[in-house]
This record gives structure tokens, C-alpha cells and sequence, in this order.
């Protein structure tokens, strides 16, 4: 047989698209040729599976070899196209039998002697595998990742010669199986630091409850050792338990972004706090091959801001899209990429360059125009897509040297994942992914609450955005407290959050 049929992945953003693997030998003189617009990594595979397969005993023909990766219009990148060249290979040259090649999907990159190296996005194509209906052979290092995908069939091999083995009958593979849950996942109240560790800022911490149950955007504003970064870590704490389809797709981009993933990690949500030097690329992804960035790793969990306006504006407004479409694409010359962005915003900053401003005694020096160039940095659009802004004043000392502490973030998370729960039961979603016919239907107020918020929408002027966001605000505050009507005290209680709407 001098033609071989194999099937891979490639990867594009979070997909990972079926490639064909056609290996052709024919008379003339000895060449080895790879097409269908590889990259150079996919070029040098010539040389590594070259001497893979000599280190491995076999035979490597003297004849014109031509690889085909199809679709030819779809870039091929990493080494993780070997394992499949080699296999073709020994295939066409009758070295091993072919009759079994299509039961299965390769990926895995050799080295000169024959073993097996990890590669990236592992969960990504092992998901794709498994809606073909295929069983999927990848190395051993990727195997525990992959198998998360539990509809999935994965073989796990460290070397060439162990797959020739399976393939021959010699030694079969053993399919990989998933460890017991409680074996590797934890609560998230065990796995985050928690919220009885925060002393005061009662108004603070219901800001946080309710955005933990509604999905909301946070910034928090106040001086330096208030707690603002403390109640941000403590957020993912108090959040729903992740879903299986969540935690998939979370997992894919930690795959994706860092090689593999450690499934001691899984079900547990993201927490990403890029420093302020972070550039725009780090923070939405790119590169020459796309790969995520921040706002893609935070998958499902939060994506933490500390000292917002140091971070330069044009990061800071590349977030405007993604917190309202939930994805990022990325383009560039010759492909595009589309990741998930579907993060939860939280936010700090402090009102003034010194920090001082209306705190501890009067220490502030900052001048009007040093406070408007200050708060300027971050744009008005920006500010309207955070759904609560609230102020965390300073620490009163006597909450400071108080021995009692607040509720458990344990007992705090059962109150939002009920809250949660409503929600999806209703709208089969968060209620800041509310859209605008979604709202009409949903956030239905009683007369008073119709007067008190025309009465804000007027003195504050706030934009319909705002406006929208304020009854979103108002829903889940009503979901907290079990009321299906949103009365004028959620109105009022919603409204409140907006503190930079009443500036």
C-alpha cells in the first residue's frame, strides 16, 4: 500500500478543526515533502520523525514521500503532527497494518528517539475527537486533562513503538479513565481564602454577594487598606459551583494558554489579576498564532483589576466589547481566532492619585485638576459597562479590634446559589446577561418602583445602559431576598451602586 489515511487536530482559537493526514509514496528519487501550509515547527517534523522511526528498528523508505495535511487552506502549527506523519509512514510501507487507522485520531510530538512529548490544547481536541466518534491517542503527559471530557475514549502512549505494538496486537493501549471527583476537586469555600477574614464593610460585602449572584461587574473605590483586593479574592469563594460545561470550557483555556492543565484545578473558578504594566495583547490575547489572553483565562471565574486607572487606557478600553458580547476575536493576516471571554469584572481603584481623598483625617493634597486627570483615565463607556460602583471607605477602628467576624463565605454562597438557581430556572441565565427584550419581560416593577426610577433617571441622568443595568441590579437583589416582583426597595438598593452615575 503506498497510500496511508490518518486523522489530527489542528487548533483554531478554542476549535480544534479535523485534519487529514495524507501520506503518498511513489518512484524517483528520495525526497520528503509536507504540504497543505504548514508551519516551520510542522516543516521540521521531517527530521524528528526521520529519526524516530530509525531509532525505532523500522525501515524509512528511499522514496519520494509526500504528506498532505488537509484542508490545505487552514494553517498547520506545532509538532503535534509527528506522531501521524510516522504512523503514515510505517502504513504505507506495509510496516504496520492500516486497517485499524481510522478508528482512531493521533496528536503528539516525537522526539529523535521515538518517545512522546505533551503538546497544547489537549482539551480542545479531544472534545472535537469525541464528536467524531473516534477514540483519540495522545501522549502520556496530556492523558489526565484529556479524559476530563468524559464522553471522550482516550489511549495514552509514551512512545512510537508502543502504539506499533497496539496497532499489531501485540500490546494493546488502555484507555485512560477520569479520577473520582472527590479525588482531585475541592469546594470552593475550601480552595478560596475566606470572607470572615475581612473585618467590617458590610455595605462592601453585600455589594459582593449580590454580584456573586447575579454575574455582576464590580469597582470598588476607596483608599489604600480598606480591603478592596481582600474582598476581590474572596469573590470566588461565594460563587455558584461550576457546571461540567463550564469547567470544560475554563479548563480548555488554561490548556490552551499554559500547555496542559492540572486537573487538581478542575471546578475550580479562575482568579486573574494581571499587574497594570500589562499590555492589550496580554490582556485579550494575539500573537502570530492567537492565543488567549487574560480576560480568556479568566474563563468563567473573575478577571481582578487592582489600581484600574494605572493600566494604560488603551488596555483598559479593549474590555468594552468583550463585557458585552462574552468573546474576543482576534485577526490577523493570514487567520482569525475567536476565544470565549465570558468573565466576571472586578475592579479597584482610589479616589484620588494619593489615595487620601475624604479619608484618614485630611491628608489629601491632590488638586481638582490632578483628581479630574486621575479619574479621567478611564473613559465614560467603560465606567457604563460596570454594572456596581460603590465606595469602600476606611476601616473604622473599632470593627478593626472587634473579635466577632461577618458570615462565612460558605453561608454567604448558599444564598447565591439559590439566587443562581432562580435564575437559570427562569431565564436560563445570569441576570447580567439579560437582553434588552429579556428585561421587559423579566424585570416587571410595581408602580412605585416605575416612579422612583424615573425620578433617578431624570436628577442623575443616567444613559438607557445605565438604565438597564440598574433594573438587572434590581432583579437579582430581588432573586436574593425569594421576591418575584421588583419592588422600590430593590430600586433604591440597586440605584445606590451607582455612585459614579450620582457624580
Amino acid at each position: 500500500m503506498s497510500l496511508a489515511i490518518l486523522y489530527s487536530r489542528a487548533l483554531s482559537g478554542i476549535e480544534a478543526p479535523l485534519v487529514t493526514v495524507e501520506t503518498h509514496l511513489s518512484n524517483g528519487l528520495p525526497s520528503f515533502t509536507i504540504v497543505g501550509l504548514p508551519e516551520t515547527e510542522v516543516k521540521e517534523s521531517k527530521d524528528r520523525v526521520r529519526a524516530a522511526l530509525q531509532n525505532g528498528r523500522f525501515k524509512f523508505p528511499t522514496q519520494r514521500i509526500t504528506v498532505n495535511l488537509a484542508p490545505a487552506d487552514l494553517p498547520k502549527e506545532s509538532g503535534r503532527f509527528d506522531l501521524p506523519i510516522a504512523l503514515g509512514i510505517l502504513a504505507a510501507t506495509g510496516q504496520i497494518p492500516a486497517n485499524k487507522l481510522d478508528q482512531y485520531e493521533w496528536v503528539g510530538e516525537l522526539s529523535l528517539s521515538g518517545e512522546l512529548r505533551p503538546i497544547h490544547g489537549a482539551l480542545a481536541m479531544t472534545y472535537g475527537a469525541s464528536r467524531s466518534g473516534r477514540n483519540f491517542v495522545l501522549p502520556q503527559h496530556n492523558a489526565a486533562e484529556a479524559s476530563l471530557v468524559r464522553e471522550a475514549c482516550v489511549y495514552p502512549a509514551t512512545s512510537l513503538l508502543q502504539i506499533c505494538a497496539h496497532l499489531t496486537g501485540h500490546e494493546l493501549l488502555q484507555p485512560h479513565t477520569i479520577p473520582a471527583e472527590t479525588t482531585f476537586s475541592q469546594a470552593n469555600s475550601n480552595y478560596h481564602p475566606d470572607l470572615t477574614e475581612v473585618k467590617g464593610q458590610v455595605h462592601a460585602k453585600r455589594a459582593l454577594e449580590i454580584a456573586a449572584a447575579g454575574g455582576h461587574s464590580l469597582l470598588m473605590i476607596g483608599p489604600p487598606g480598606t480591603g478592596k483586593s481582600m474582598l476581590a479574592e474572596r469573590l470566588p469563594g461565594i460563587l455558584p459551583t461550576m457546571t461540567e460545561q463550564e469547567a470544560l470550557e475554563s479548563a480548555a483555556m488554561q490548556s490552551l494558554a499554559n500547555g496542559y492543565f492540572d486537573v487538581a484545578n478542575w471546578k475550580h473558578r479562575p482568579f486573574r489579576s494581571p499587574h497594570h504594566t500589562a499590555s492589550a495583547v496580554a490582556m485579550v490575547g494575539g500573537g502570530s498564532i492567537p492565543r488567549p489572553g487574560e480576560i480568556s483565562l479568566a474563563m468563567h471565574g473573575v478577571l481582578f483589576l487592582d489600581e484600574l486607572p494605572e493600566f494604560d487606557r488603551r488596555v483598559l478600553e479593549v474590555l468594552r466589547e468583550p463585557l458585552e458580547s462574552g468573546q474576543i476575536t482576534i485577526s490577523r493576516a493570514t487567520r482569525q481566532a475567536n476565544f470565549p471571554a465570558r468573565f466576571q469584572l472586578i475592579a479597584a481603584m482610589n479616589p484620588c492619585p494619593c489615595g487620601y481623598l475624604g479619608h484618614y483625617g485630611g491628608k489629601c493634597r491632590c488638586t481638582p485638576d490632578q483628581i479630574a486627570r486621575y479619574r479621567g483615565k478611564i473613559s465614560g463607556p467603560l465606567l457604563d459597562r460596570i454594572d456596581m460602583q460603590i465606595e469602600v471607605p476606611a476601616v473604622p477602628k473599632k470593627d478593626l479590634l472587634q473579635q466577632e467576624t461577618g458570615e462565612s463565605s460558605r453561608i454567604i454562597r448558599a444564598r447565591v446559589e439559590a439566587a443562581r438557581q432562580y435564575q437559570l430556572v427562569r431565564q436560563n441565565g445570569t441576570n447580567a446577561g439579560l437582553r434588552v427584550h429579556e428585561i421587559d419581560h423579566h424585570c416587571q416593577l410595581d408602580e412605585q418602583g416605575k416612579q422612583l426610577l424615573e425620578r433617578a433617571f431624570s436628577r442623575l441622568n443616567i444613559s438607557a445602559r445605565a438604565y438597564h443595568r440598574i433594573l438587572k441590579l434590581a432583579r437579582t437583589i430581588a432573586d436574593l431576598a425569594r421576591s418575584e416582583q421588583i419592588n422600590s426597595g430593590h430600586i433604591a438598593e440597586a440605584i445606590q451602586y451607582r455612585r459614579l452615575d450620582r457624580n
